[in-house]
């Protein structure tokens, strides 16, 4: 500890003597017009970084600046670069690959959600993780998670006490939450209440999940101790939210494009301060990041009308001051990281050149190469070794209950009606086979679901809320062979009919995250959604409906490895069957 305090504190000498010019920063952006966070203003200025800070923002130039790079910004724009202020970066994507795609565009601070860690990691390596991290020129900071989203069989193996205590008190873990057991809380779970204390006194804010909240239940969440939520699903939600204390967060994701409709009906209601707003994609599927990430959601504000300093304020100062990070992120200021977006007009967010940590990641429109940091092998995230086989036999379906999609999330029981004994389901009918099986093959859950494909012989995917093995389709035989294809890739989405293998998407990292490039995931998830749409699947998302099929914070029934869960009475219809 000694040793990081002398070297931090040789830093920040280092930076008074560039003021001083004993020293010479790196970089010098030079005449450049600014948006000052605090005042709202655009001003003219000079912008001098050393290493990753800034250290003048002012009308000077260095004395002696022989040795920096001299960047010529005149009748260019700098904002801060955005925060994405809550991220699930395993939706297909893996957390690096997200976060070099989204810089690239001008989003160089993600605040993540640290779940599938808890599955696939000890916390020892999860903590060693996070700080491989640290070393990204994106800045990546993370939540303590403190439910899992669905029913586990053994849940406190995962979320203890001592466990989540232990990331909250971790450096890079900024907030408690996301808050989706928050119905336990309200029937008196005091050990969820302690969670959320420890959250507050550490100075770390607690993020709620409260879909369609009354004014009743969000009061209660601000009493127990609740400083945010980003599920408001109209604009007057979103002031309610706000009037009683609530830092708000505006949705606008693959599953859920909120936010247009939710500026206008703000803007509408005369809403005339933005400073308590932010917005977040919230985990959208890869193809719906094309065109980059928080610069999309500043885009659609501006064109609804919200100020443009308010616009630019929401995906950076606003969520760096609810944080606690405003002096390191979010503004353009000394002493802050210098991640900053140079723009060629001030109402267009998508900019010419993008810093972060002082690092240029594109520069005139050109992408610069940057080194690749984690080392997945290091931590034991490598395709994933099935040591056991499914046979015909655990193809048995006869539980009376099944799943039906009402859209892409939303999921009600049906009374089964088909004869699912055969061994092919008639495209007749449209149900098809559901089950869920441990990835480690002790325990499965067979049911049968309708909506999700009237005629796909198989899909089964390694890719889940908790990276069990889901398969969907028609025939028993294809689905023995998706199986067959899925092992021996160690993991990923593969899609079989008519004994043909028509799709496949490995999944390398522990069976959850593509290992290659952003662009080449985009393409294959646009694919795979072109696939399943032609074989019956009506609605907008399919990878996002495969990975909610366990999430218990969505209504109304849910296979999980506890079995066929029904989330309202929170009881267990059909338990699951061990192998």
């Amino acid at each position: 500890m000694t040793e990081n305090i002398y070297w931090r504190n040789r830093e920040l000498r280092h930076h008074v003597a560039v003021m001083d010019g004993t020293a010479e920063p790196d970089i010098v952006l030079k005449n450049g017009i600014y948006l000052n966070t605090y005042t709202k203003q655009w001003l003219r200025a000079n912008v001098w970084i050393v290493n990753d800070r800034i250290v003048y923002v002012g009308d000077q130039l260095p004395g002696d600046s022989s040795s920096a790079e001299m960047v010529d910004c005149d009748d260019m724009y700098l904002v801060p670069g955005y925060i994405e202020p809550h991220a699930h970066p395993y939706l297909l994507y893996n957390p690096e690959q997200l976060a070099m795609h989204g810089a690239k565009s001008g989003t160089t601070t993600f605040i993540n959600d640290s779940l599938m860690w808890h599955f696939l990691l000890d916390q020892k390596k999860a903590f060693s993780l996070l700080e491989a991290f640290n070393h990204l020129p994106v800045s990546m900071y993370w939540w303590a998670r403190f439910d899992s989203q669905t029913a586990l069989q053994q849940s406190g193996e995962f979320f203890s006490t001592n466990k989540v205590l232990a990331w909250l008190k971790h450096p890079s873990v900024i907030q408690g939450g996301e808050l989706t057991a928050w119905p336990h809380l309200l029937d008196g779970d005091d050990r969820l209440l302690y969670w959320m204390q420890e959250s507050n006194r550490l100075g770390k804010p607690v993020e709620g999940h409260l879909p369609g909240a009354s004014e009743k239940t969000l009061t209660k969440m601000k009493l127990l101790g609740v400083t945010a939520d980003h599920e408001a699903m109209t604009g007057k939600e979103a002031i309610q939210r706000l009037q009683l204390g609530y830092q708000t967060g505006l949705r606008y994701s693959s599953i859920r494009p909120d936010l247009p409709v939710i500026l206008e009906e703000m803007l509408a209601e005369g809403l005339e301060t933005f400073d308590h707003v932010t917005m977040t994609t919230d985990g959208a599927t890869p193809a719906f990041y094309e065109n980059g990430i928080m610069n999309v959601c500043i885009d659609i504000a501006i064109e609804k009308g919200v100020p443009l300093a308010d616009a630019y304020r929401m995906a950076s100062h606003n969520a760096a001051n609810h944080y606690g990070l405003l002096e390191e992120l979010g503004c353009i200021a000394p002493g802050r990281i210098a991640n900053i977006n140079i723009l060629q007009e001030k109402d267009n967010p998508h900019p010419v050149s993008v810093l972060a940590k002082g690092k240029w990641i594109t520069k005139n429109h050109q992408e610069q190469t940057i080194p690749t940091k984690i080392d997945w092998e290091k931590y034991a995230i490598e395709p994933v070794v099935f040591d056991w086989d499914l046979k015909l036999e655990d193809l048995q379906f006869s539980v009376p209950i099944g799943l039906d999609m009402v859209n892409d999330v939303i999921i009600k029981p049906y009374a089964i009606k088909t004869d699912v004994t055969l061994d092919v389901i008639p495209d007749t009918r449209d149900d098809a086979f559901l089950m869920l099986i441990d990835r480690k093959g002790e325990w499965r859950v067979n049911t049968a679901i309708k909506g999700f494909t009237n005629r796909l012989g198989a899909l089964v995917s390694s890719y889940s809320t908790t990276g069990d093995l889901v398969f969907i389709g028609k025939s028993k035989q294809d689905i023995l062979l998706a199986w067959k294809r899925l092992k021996e890739l160690g993991g990923g989405i593969v899609l079989v009919h008519e004994g043909e293998i028509l799709f496949e998407l490995p999944l390398e990292l522990g069976g959850i995250m593509f290992a290659g490039s952003m662009n080449e995931l985009i393409e294959k998830e646009k694919h795979l959604k072109k696939l399943l749409q032609d074989f019956g699947y009506p609605f907008g998302d399919p990878v996002y409906s495969i990975h909610i099929l366990s999430a218990t914070h969505l209504p109304y029934i849910r296979i999980t490895q506890q079995g066929i869960v029904d989330v309202k009475k929170r009881e267990t219809l059909f338990p699951a069957t061990m192998r």
